[in-house]
């Protein structure tokens, strides 16, 4: 979201940044010219670790529907023309709805997750779903209209009942009185399921990704720990593989002994994030039995957190080991750097499918994690032919990507276009406001 503010500040635009608490992103020297309010919500900071994601935004999204028009109201007074919100935000459009204010949907996810959720419901009435609600081994078989997908790959949640997915993939998709939806994402990755979408939506879709690439901005709301680059200049080109699965997942010990021994095993050199709090029972490192030490001491470097834009353009990585958020994914394959994929819900299960199958940048990892898995994966990514040809692949897409940013390429026309209905929504919507309040 800050990335696409500051892009559309470089294009003209006064930003205003609406916020939780739950995830409040500090202001910077960086965002000084930026407008930040916090929208009033009580739940308690235990409540996302408790719920999971898809039942804390569903309960969120009902916290913050009358704080949000209460500061919306307020912030009316200082001439607000518009209202973009994340798509998981939902709770904005109904205030927006209100006032009689332009409203655009955000998609941070990409287009064919998008899709994904639009045909849910209807998924589900055909009970094309059944497979998500037993388990007689039909999870390999593909989606009906959603190829490649696989029902594994459906964006669903083991943390939430699939009627509460449902619930919340309703809200997402209803876009009432929006003008446009906006989405990260290039043509070039996934042209027809953009135009799926745009069919499906019947208002205009703008693909304006990688807006990584567009517009650099801060995203991380923890501390970045340098000292890994360092690291990094010391060793061999494509010798080093990038560990980091997010800031939202879990692991169990067992889980972080395994991915150890089997990186300790594949004789490759490891950058590896474990943030604060990601391994069960553990603030962090310190509790784990003393053979993990040994397991990462010799090849391996730990970080809290690390840059990842940075880390992923370096040279000596040759490979990323990730839990495929939309994020991690455009800013890996806009490096060209393929990846291991070991997806832990909704999305991620749909991106890394496609790095899989589609771009054939990504190895997937499927069921239980054991050493002698993680290392097979490593060296087939790190070592041979076989990594060597994604790589290739994947370098491809990054020009790709690069191109659809510059001057004429299909997402900086994207941008282009959108930009310009922006100006003639608000002009419009001014020109309203004042033949008003003149009568």
């Amino acid at each position: 979201m800050m990335q696409l503010a500051k892009t559309l500040h470089l294009k003209g635009f006064s930003i205003t940044v609406a916020q939780t608490k739950f995830n409040y992103f500090s202001p910077s020297d960086y965002f000084s010219d930026f407008q930040f309010v916090t929208i009033p919500e009580s739940l308690p900071e235990t409540d996302f670790e408790n719920l999971r994601p898809i039942l804390f935004l569903l309960k969120l999204n009902k916290e913050c529907q009358v704080s949000f028009k209460d500061c919306l109201s307020q912030l009316l007074l200082k001439q607000i023309s518009c209202v973009i919100y994340d798509e998981f935000m939902y709770f904005a459009k109904a205030a927006a709805k209100e006032f009689k204010l332009p409203n655009v949907i955000f998609s941070t996810t990409n287009a064919t997750t998008y899709v994904c959720r639009t045909v849910f419901e209807k998924l589900d009435a055909n009970n094309f779903l059944a497979p998500l609600k037993d388990s007689k081994g039909k999870e390999n078989e593909l989606v009906p209209g959603l190829h490649p997908l696989r029902y594994r790959d459906l964006p669903t949640s083991k943390f939430a009942p699939l009627e509460k997915i449902l619930e919340l993939y309703r809200y997402t998709v209803d876009k009432q009185a929006a003008s446009s939806v906006i989405i990260n994402t290039a043509s070039c990755l996934e042209s027809s399921y953009l135009s799926c979408l745009q069919q499906q939506l019947d208002i205009p879709v703008y693909p304006i990704g990688p807006l990584h690439m567009v517009a650099s901005a801060p995203t991380s709301l923890l501390e970045e720990n340098k000292s890994c680059i360092e690291w990094l200049n010391k060793q061999k080109r494509n010798s080093v593989i990038f560990v980091s699965l997010g800031s939202l997942a879990l692991m169990e010990t067992n889980e972080v002994m395994e991915m150890a021994s089997g990186l300790d095993s594949s004789n490759q050199h490891f950058l590896w994030v474990i943030k604060p709090g990601s391994i069960l029972g553990s603030e962090w490192i310190e509790s784990l039995p003393e053979e993990f030490s040994k397991m990462v001491s010799g090849r391996g470097y730990i970080v809290k957190w690390a840059p990842q834009k940075e880390v992923l353009a370096h040279p000596a990585v040759g490979g990323f080991w990730s839990h495929c958020g939309w994020n991690s994914t455009l800013e890996s394959i806009g490096e060209g750097v393929p990846l291991i994929c070991r997806p832990f819900s909704t999305d991620q299960k749909v991106n890394a499918r496609y790095l899989d199958c589609v771009w054939r940048t990504g190895i997937q990892v499927e069921g239980e994690l054991d050493g002698g898995a993680v290392e097979r994966a490593v060296k087939r990514l790190m070592v041979g032919e076989e990594g060597e040809e994604m790589r290739k692949r994947a370098i491809c897409l990054k020009e790709r990507l690069r191109a659809s940013v510059r001057d004429g390429g299909s997402s900086h026309n994207s941008l282009h276009d959108f930009v310009q209905l922006m100006k003639s929504i608000i002009c419009f919507h001014w020109f309203k406001v004042v033949k008003i309040n003149h009568c």
